[in-house]
């Protein structure tokens, strides 16, 4: 099967280049997505635009893709849904939720003129990073991308109510599926409380397993390829 990979807020589609050939091993086709703005130069780039390539992937992919997202990117992976309920398999998400209509999508840091440049570690110490080695972590910062503000200021916009029946896995790797679920519970990410056919499953990373954990990434993928729709 053909799988679509959207990696987070500064990295580009050679994010996944460890997953790949695990993906592969399986029987699937990963198709890493490299966002505007994200790795190919375009400094004006909007949410919109990262939303409109996520959707040109999944409408070039041979057959009904599952379409992953990894962090802010959830929400990108989860306007799949919205926009082509019929036409994915699935959608699976890693240490993310996707983000709360009419909000912004990823208005977590402060700007430095009209990017968004990564932050450094600092912000993510303890268990995000903790399975990360510092040599890892330098060759993962060296290889970021700052973000433009149009993209992390665009506004999230849902469309289509049948987004909530399409089968969706959340990967949970730097918090477990319990806390999942009480956030869940709580109402703190509607999208998630009005899915229909929601699995959560624990992965023991932090929260770039891409890096860390490769295969066992690769193997949850494979699952989640095989999720029921709700009835």
């Amino acid at each position: 099967m053909d799988i679509v990979l959207i990696a987070g807020l500064w990295l580009d589609g050679s994010a996944w280049d460890d997953v790949l050939p695990e993906l592969e091993k399986l029987g699937h086709r990963g198709i890493p997505v490299t966002l505007p703005g994200q790795g190919d130069g375009a400094t004006s780039a909007t949410y919109d635009d990262q939303a409109a390539a996520v959707l040109a992937a999944v409408d070039a992919a041979e057959g009904a893709p599952l379409v992953v997202g990894h962090s802010a990117a959830s929400t990108l992976a989860w306007v799949a849904a919205d926009r082509r309920p019929d036409a994915v398999t699935g959608v699976a998400l890693i240490g993310g939720f996707p983000a709360t209509g009419e909000s912004a999508y990823a208005d977590f840091f402060e700007p430095d003129g009209d990017s968004v440049p990564f932050p450094g570690w600092e912000p993510f110490a303890g268990p995000d990073s903790d399975d990360m080695s510092p040599e890892l972590k330098a060759e993962v910062a060296a290889g970021t991308h700052p973000v433009p503000v149009g993209v992390t200021k665009g506004i999230v916009r849902w469309t289509d109510e049948r987004r909530h029946g399409v089968p969706l896995t959340l990967i949970c790797p730097e918090f477990s599926p319990a806390q999942a679920q009480e956030w869940i519970e709580s109402g703190d990410v509607p999208e998630l409380s009005a899915a229909t056919a929601l699995e959560l499953v624990d992965l023991d990373s932090g929260h770039w397993p891409m890096f860390t954990q490769p295969a066992a990434l690769a193997a949850l993928l494979d699952e989640a390829t095989r999720r029921p729709a709700s009835s």
